[in-house]
């Protein structure tokens, strides 16, 4: 039996691994095998809402045995050290407890496919004392981190009569979302006195992008939106301005200007991870895997890539499509069925762009909604964007379990928003 092996349970990763798991794996048509650093998933569009303690993720994660189980597929838990491509295997190391104890020994996985859906991590463009001095929200651990040190600051800062300085780099979707939801945060926690800061004088947040507008992806009429509604939160926002090195109490730009931080996060732009340039794969500069129009790499047709660690060039618009959670849906949507075919030749991937909505914390959201065939663009923002905004997610849960459990599920976590503080206050 044909096993297909899948690196990386993000949005692409798990979705696949669904879908191939109820069309080949309880068929028996096929061994379809996820692997996974991590035993849970959690949708990584969210991570700024854990980071500013509006969402629990252990309330909101997936766990993987448990859909591996519903899906009819196999979940391995440890990290891929190695591929070998010629014998077609994967060694997989040894997944560890919290205390360091060994819980499972290092495994070596036979694969006759190999998707290739591990994602990306933050790029810190070698900028001096990036890496080292900022805080990234690269998964749900570095979203906890920056949560906790985001409340001892507050607390330490009200009880010496002093001030929180938080830079943002990045004037991206992530950054501004995790502006907005900080404002709401420290508001919130004023109000159940876990600090004793003035929200609006003692805690400073700065955006600094090197762009000329923020959100360079959407419409610059939106653009010039959000920023008029970030500093209307007290927000300070610093476009065409770069970053010339970081230090562990501030951002010192290429004018010269001194930014004070007491935290500083790094939101600036992601690269596939390290991993992938283990491969022997072609990859582009910021280490992405080239593959093809069919999603299969370059250089061996056993292997395919989706999803943010994948550099799929769109033939329509000529250019690389960006790392958005559409992208990696559509790849997975894509990749299931041709796989589930096992059509010696398939059709390209064609991405379809369907616009973008950012949130600008719990009260705002704005964007753009593309459609029809001159692709026509259609802003949107007010009640109409947020609730777009909450689709997205639930999109995304229906995609895992369908549109019973997707709906018990937000009943659930709306019943749970009205007995329980708004954001987390420890």
């Amino acid at each position: 039996m044909e096993t297909i092996a899948i690196v990386g349970g993000g949005a692409g990763g798990l979705e696949l691994a669904t879908r191939l798991g109820d069309s080949l794996g309880k068929s028996g048509r096929a061994r379809i095998v996820l692997v996974d650093r991590y035993p849970t998933h959690f949708w990584k569009p969210l991570l700024h809402t854990v980071a500013a303690g509006k969402l629990d993720p252990q309330v909101h994660q997936v766990e993987y045995a448990a859909q591996a189980a519903d899906h009819g597929f196999q979940f391995i838990c440890g990290e891929v050290l190695r591929v070998d491509r010629g014998n077609r295997t994967l060694d997989i190391g040894s997944w560890r407890g919290d205390d360091g104890a060994e819980l499972l020994p290092p495994r070596t996985l036979q694969y006759d496919k190999l998707v290739l859906a591990c994602g990306a991590v933050t790029n810190f463009f070698n900028i001096p004392g990036a890496a080292r001095h900022s805080l990234t929200l690269d998964n749900v651990q570095d979203a906890e981190f920056f949560r906790k040190r985001f409340l001892a600051s507050c607390m330490q800062a009200g009880s010496r009569g002093g001030a929180v300085n938080i830079v943002i780099v990045g004037g991206g979707a992530t950054g501004i979302e995790l502006a907005g939801e900080l404002c709401h945060t420290v508001r919130t926690l004023a109000r159940y006195n876990v600090h004793t800061l003035d929200p609006a004088r003692d805690v400073r947040i700065r955006i600094i992008e090197r762009g000329e507008r923020l959100l360079p992806q959407l419409n610059p009429r939106l653009s010039a939106r959000a920023a008029r509604y970030l500093r209307r939160l007290g927000i300070e926002v610093c476009t065409d301005t770069t970053v010339a090195r970081v230090e562990a109490d501030a951002v010192h730009d290429s004018a010269g200007v001194r930014h004070a931080s007491d935290i500083t996060v790094w939101a600036a732009g992601v690269e596939a991870p390290a991993f992938c340039t283990t491969l022997g794969l072609p990859l582009n500069r910021i280490r992405q895997i080239v593959v093809t129009p069919e999603l299969r790499t370059e250089t061996d047709p056993a292997v395919f890539a989706i999803g943010d660690c994948a550099s799929y060039v769109c033939p329509v618009a000529g250019a690389a499509v960006p790392p958005r959670a559409q992208v990696a849906h559509q790849q997975a949507v894509y990749l299931s069925e041709e796989l589930a075919r096992r059509a010696v030749v398939s059709p390209p991937f064609r991405y379809r762009d369907y616009g973008s909505v950012v949130s600008l914390g719990p009260f705002a959201a704005m964007g753009v909604l593309i459609g029809g065939a001159n692709k026509r663009e259609m802003l949107v923002g007010g009640a109409a964007a947020r609730l777009l905004y909450g689709l997205m997610y639930q999109k995304h849960v229906m995609s895992l379990h369908g549109f019973v459990r997707m709906a018990a599920q937000s009943v659930v976590h709306w019943l749970r928003g009205k007995i329980t503080p708004p954001v987390k206050l420890h």
